[in-house]
């Protein structure tokens, strides 16, 4: 199918790393238990965004600039980890009754999941070296091959945020009757995410 080896076998591997933990998916609950369902969609819709930037750009040879000058590639990857390192920080202080750290607007839950995307440069590597391995040589389409892919992989994970978002609603619907059950859940979220930046910054 449009040069694709295994079909079956690529979409299964795409819904296994979209349920693997990792700063995305914390972005999409977090935006959905601030902002609620409209919340954690514009925040799927970063996250499908930002993909396809990383998508693209690996396709494009990205991936081997980033590898020719491991500067560039370090100085991505540590803004990246302080991103998500200073988004923890300040859900971790955040005073009780104090603003929420994502905002409820949804073009800026949008706008902060792409953001968390965009900044993990080992995503283009990833891209660059899972391509391949379902890529048929004898039947490539080149662009269209490329283009099918990518709207599979935007498609998989627009339906996961959607079922996600959906989950995270209704069990947030029911706690926001504890703040302090509401409090201690942010907490976590913000140790997450500094435990996320930290993991970035120092794996190589």
């Amino acid at each position: 199918m449009f040069g694709i080896a295994d079909y079956g076998a690529f979409v299964a591997a795409i819904i296994i790393f979209l349920a693997i933990p990792g700063p995305g998916n914390l972005a999409l609950i977090t935006s959905t238990g601030k902002g609620g369902i409209r919340g954690g969609l514009a925040a799927t819709l970063g996250v499908i965004a930002g993909d396809q930037v990383l998508m693209w750009a690996a396709v494009a040879g990205v991936a081997a600039l980033l590898a020719a000058y491991p500067a560039a590639f370090a100085a991505v990857q540590w803004l990246g980890a302080g991103y998500l390192a200073w988004l923890g920080f300040k859900m971790l202080t955040a005073k009780p009754g104090a603003a929420p750290i994502l905002n409820i607007r949804p073009r800026q839950y949008f706008r902060q999941a792409l953001l968390i995307t965009l900044l993990n440069p080992k995503a283009i590597v990833f891209y660059m070296a899972f391509f391949p391995l379902f890529v048929d040589p004898a039947r490539h389409q080149g662009f269209a091959t490329f283009a099918f892919m990518a709207a599979t992989i935007a498609a998989l994970t627009f339906a996961y945020g959607l079922l996600a978002t959906l989950l995270t609603y209704f069990l947030a619907e029911r706690m926001r009757a504890n703040p302090r059950v509401r409090s201690t859940l942010e907490k976590l979220a913000g140790i997450f995410l500094i435990g996320f930046g930290v993991k970035l910054a120092v794996s190589r």
